[in-house]
C-alpha cells in the first residue's frame, strides 16, 4: 500500500533537517531505503506523487491475440507463442488478461480409451 503524499513530504523534510535515514524510517514507520527513495525522487524530479503504473501490453496486443484464437481455436499456447515470437508464459498471462479460457488437450490414449 502506497504512503500519503503528506506523510512522504513530512519524512524528506524531517531527513532534510538532519536526521539520519534510520531516524527518519523509525518516526514515520518505514524503511530506511523507502526514505532514501523517496528523498532520491524529490531530488529528481521535486514531486512525490506516484505516477499510474504504464501496464501496456509490451509483445502481444490483446486485439490480435482474441482474433488469432478465433482462427486457430485448436492451437496449443507454445504455437501461439512461436506464432506471436513470445513465451508460452507470456501467452499464457495475456489469454488470462483477456479472459480466455482454453481447455486442454485430452491425450491420445485417453482418446483411444474413451472411443473403445
Amino acid at each position: 500500500m502506497s504512503k500519503s503524499i503528506d506523510l512522504r513530504e513530512a519524512a524528506v523534510a524531517y531527513y532534510e533537517e538532519g536526521h539520519t535515514l534510520i531516524e527518519t524510517g523509525k518516526i514515520f514507520k518505514v524503511g530506511k531505503s523507502t526514505v532514501s527513495a523517496w528523498v532520491k525522487k524529490k531530488k529528481e524530479t521535486g514531486d512525490l506523487s506516484n505516477k499510474p503504473l504504464n501496464r501496456s501490453f509490451k509483445k502481444i496486443d490483446p486485439e490480435k491475440l482474441k482474433s488469432y484464437v478465433k482462427e486457430h481455436p485448436d492451437e496449443t499456447q507454445k504455437e501461439m507463442a512461436e506464432a506471436f515470437g513470445c513465451c508460452n508464459q507470456a501467452i499464457s498471462k495475456a489469454l488470462k488478461r483477456c479472459g480466455i479460457t482454453r481447455k486442454k488437450r485430452q491425450h491420445a490414449t485417453k482418446n483411444r480409451i474413451l472411443k473403445k
